[in-house]
C-alpha cells in the first residue's frame, strides 16, 4: 500500500525537539479507542496487522502482541521475525505496516529516502522500543565466563588470534583453564541489526584492531554463518570453542564474557544497557517523529554495558486508511508504554526505557493517524 500524506511535517532540529516532546502519557483519541497514558489504553480496535523485521525482539514482540490483543480480542497483530534488514525491506516495499529493526534508518543505503517515499514523502517514525545487551557467547568445556576487552574480541573476529590459550586471553584470564583449541568465529549469514551494533562496537572500541565499517551484513568472507538469533545460539552450541554474539535474552546454556568497560569488567545486563544508552547522544538523523540514537560505545561510565541493541519500531506518521492508523498508533502505544516495557522486560530480559526516552516514544507513536 502507498501511504499518502496531505500534511506535510515539520522537521525541527534536535534543540526543539526536546522542547515538542515534552509531557508523558498524553492521550490520542481515534475512531478505534483511546490511546495514550501509561499502559497504553488502546481498546475495541479490530483487524488485522502486519509487520516484521528484528529477530532480537521476537520474545518480546509475543509478550507485546498478547498484552495488546488481550484487551482488542478483534484484532490481530502479527510480526515475522525476518531479521532487521528484510524488515527495513518489507516496510519500505509496504508489505509491512510496521517494521522492528536493530538499526536505525539511515541513506548510507538508500533506505531513509525510501521509506520516506513509503510515507507520503514525510518522515517516518522511528522510536526505540527494546533495549538489550548484546551477549558475547562462547561454548567452551569447563570454561563458562570469561573478561575480553574490545581490541583482543575485534582481532578474534577477525581471525587474527586463533586459538583459545592465546597471550591476549590468558593474559585477562589468569584464573581460567584455557585449552589449546582452535577458536570458531560464528557470525549472522542474513542482513541484521545485531551484526550492526556488534561490528559497531568493534570499530569505536577495538583501538584499531577492527579495520571494517559497521554493517547490517557481516563484513569478512568465510567463516562459519547462521541465519537469525537462534540460527547462531545453536550453530554456537553445536561446536567447541565457538564465539558468537547474540541476544542476551537468548543466550541460555553458553559461556558468556564480560567486556572492558574503563578498568572494570562488565558482564551484560539489562541494567548496564539501559545505562549506555541515557549517556549517548542523539542520532545525526534524529527528527521529531525519529528518535535514534549513537550509542557512547567507548563509555567509561561504571555499570555501562556498550555492546547493546537499540531496537526501534518503524512506521508512518500517516495512513490512508484511518482503522490501519488506529491499529498502528495503538499497538505501537502498546509497546512503549509502561504495561509495554515491563511486559517485554519480563518475557525477554530487555531495559524498560529511560522514563524521559519513553515520554517521547509516547508522545511520537500517539500522533500517528488517518492521512
Amino acid at each position: 500500500m502507498i501511504r499518502t500524506s496531505i500534511r506535510r511535517a515539520v522537521v525541527p532540529g534536535i534543540a526543539v525537539l526536546a522542547l515538542v516532546l515534552t509531557g508523558c502519557g498524553a492521550s490520542n483519541e481515534t475512531d478505534g479507542g483511546t490511546v495514550g497514558g501509561d499502559t497504553g489504553g488502546a481498546t475495541g480496535l479490530s483487524g488485522e496487522l502486519a509487520g516484521g523485521g528484528s529477530s532480537a525482539q521476537d520474545s518480546a514482540q509475543q509478550a507485546w502482541r498478547a498484552g495488546f490483543q488481550s484487551d482488542n480480542p478483534d484484532a490481530t497483530i502479527t510480526y515475522d521475525p525476518v531479521g532487521s534488514g528484510g524488515g527495513r525491506e518489507s516496510f519500505n516495499s509496504g508489505a509491512y505496516a510496521f517494521a522492528g529493526s536493530d538499526s536505525y534508518l539511515t541513506d548510507d543505503d538508500g533506505e531513509l529516502s525510501a521509506a520516506k517515499k513509503q510515507c507520503g514523502d514525510e518522515d517516518p517514525v522511528e522510536v526505540p522500543a527494546y533495549v538489550s545487551p548484546i551477549a558475547v557467547v562462547f561454548n567452551l568445556p569447563g570454561v563458562d565466563t570469561l573478561d575480553l576487552d574490545a581490541e583482543t574480541l575485534a582481532k578474534i573476529f577477525d581471525g587474527k588470534i586463533t586459538k583459545w590459550n592465546d597471550p591476549a586471553i590468558a593474559g585477562q584470564n589468569n584464573d581460567a583453564d584455557l585449552p589449546d583449541t582452535a577458536i570458531s568465529p560464528v557470525h549472522r549469514s542474513d542482513d541484521s541489526g545485531t551484526t550492526q551494533n556488534f561490528t559497531d562496537y568493534l570499530n569505536k572500541a577495538g583501538g584499531g584492531a577492527w579495520s571494517y565499517d559497521p554493517d547490517g551484513v557481516w563484513p569478512i568472507k568465510g567463516g562459519e554463518a547462521a541465519e537469525g538469533t537462534s540460527g547462531l545460539v545453536a550453530a554456537v552450541k553445536g561446536g567447541e570453542g565457538t564465539i558468537g554474539y547474540a541476544d542476551e535474552s537468548q543466550a541460555q546454556g553458553l559461556g558468556i564474557a564480560s567486556v572492558k568497560v574503563g578498568d572494570e569488567y562488565v558482564a551484560p545486563s539489562a541494567e548496564g544497557a539501559a545505562k549506555a544508552l541515557a549517556v549517548s547522544k542523539p542520532a545525526p538523523t534524529a527528527t521529531a517523529t525519529m528518535l535514534t540514537y549513537d550509542i557512547d560505545r567507548t563509555t567509561t561510565e561504571s555499570g555501562a554495558y556498550p555492546v547493546l541493541l537499540a531496537s526501534y519500531l518503524i512506521a508512518c506518521q500517516h495512513y490512508d486508511d484511518a482503522n490501519e492508523a488506529d491499529l498502528v498508533s495503538g499497538f505501537l502505544s502498546y509497546i512503549v508504554s509502561d504495561a509495554g516495557q515491563q511486559a517485554a522486560a519480563q518475557q525477554a530480559g530487555s531495559a524498560p526505557l529511560d522514563a524521559s526516552i519513553a515520554a517521547k516514544a509516547q508522545e511520537i507513536v500517539g500522533a500517528i493517524s488517518a492521512s
